[in-house]
């Protein structure tokens, strides 16, 4: 889905297209190398740190370091999708620091159980999703940050249940006020597959 933006610097002019490091002036071109390096990157050891605001940070710099100047760095326009704005940008800084404060230490997860992990995971998400502080790549990097809160508890994290459509229905669920789908789809996630 094509974000909405005031007149964004970032991209080419006249376009809706990102700058990036390729200088592809394709949208289907830099959405193709953008997931083989997003796919690449994944791969490798993620950036270590405290689950807090820098190592989220550092998370999207290390996933979008090979196609945006600007990877980890928080944007500085205003976007939204479906006629919802997300915050603005003069307030990320703050609303990162408070969802990050409200989320704990890096220990706040372990030991939880599935169940309540996956409650106290979703309201994360939900705000961290209504912050959207990156221009591009917040979905990803929130599901990287997911999976390392999963490890810090203890719980698997089985990427084979991710649904895109059930995902981005669940986030938009969660913009408007109800966690539960995206609790569900975590649950999902972090609970031990079935035998088959």
């Amino acid at each position: 889905m094509i974000y909405t933006a005031e007149t964004d610097p970032l991209c080419y002019p006249g376009t809706t297209v990102l700058r990036n490091k390729l200088d592809l002036m394709d949208q289907d071109e830099l959405d193709e190398y953008e997931t083989a390096m997003f796919v690449l990157r994944s791969e490798e050891p993620w950036p270590e740190g405290k689950l807090d605001v820098a190592h989220y940070l550092s998370l999207h710099h290390h996933l979008f370091q090979d196609v945006y100047d600007w990877a980890g760095q928080i944007r500085t326009i205003r976007i939204g999708k479906g006629g919802n704005w997300f915050c603005y940008p003069e307030h990320i800084q703050a609303q990162l620091d408070h969802v990050f404060q409200e989320l704990g230490t890096a220990d706040a997860f372990e030991s939880l159980a599935p169940r309540d992990f996956a409650v106290r995971a979703a309201h994360f998400l939900a705000e961290l999703n209504a912050i959207h502080p990156f221009r591009e790549g917040n979905g990803r990097t929130q599901l990287t940050f997911l999976a390392l809160l999963a490890e810090q508890a203890g719980l698997p994290f089985n990427v084979e249940v991710l649904d895109r459509e059930r995902a981005i229905g669940a986030m938009i669920e969660s913009f408007a006020g109800s966690e539960l789908p995206l609790a569900d789809l975590i649950l999902d996630i972090v609970s031990e597959p079935s035998p088959s």
